[in-house]
């Protein structure tokens, strides 16, 4: 992942829209502090997503209803 300043990102927008189209994550920092992300648009979906299942499984292997049906669970708060 490259870093690049706000100054330069502007000064070399075009280059770097070709590197993020090319599948490269950019962070862009003001005063040496990153305040921006550049990733291509499919992307970070498509990894937004991953990482969201990845979480709901490890959760799901941690908690568990035990004895409960999730079913009757369900009914009993449409009362």
């Amino acid at each position: 992942m490259q870093t690049i300043g706000a100054f330069q990102a502007k000064t070399h927008f075009s280059a770097l829209l070709e590197k993020v189209e090319k599948g490269e994550h950019i962070i862009i920092t003001k005063h040496g502090h990153p305040v921006a992300k550049l990733v291509p648009t499919g992307a970070s979906d498509r990894e937004q997503s991953k990482q969201v299942i990845e979480r709901i499984k490890a959760f799901s292997k941690k908690h568990t209803l035990g004895k409960l049906d999730w079913k009757v669970l369900r009914d009993e708060g449409r009362r």
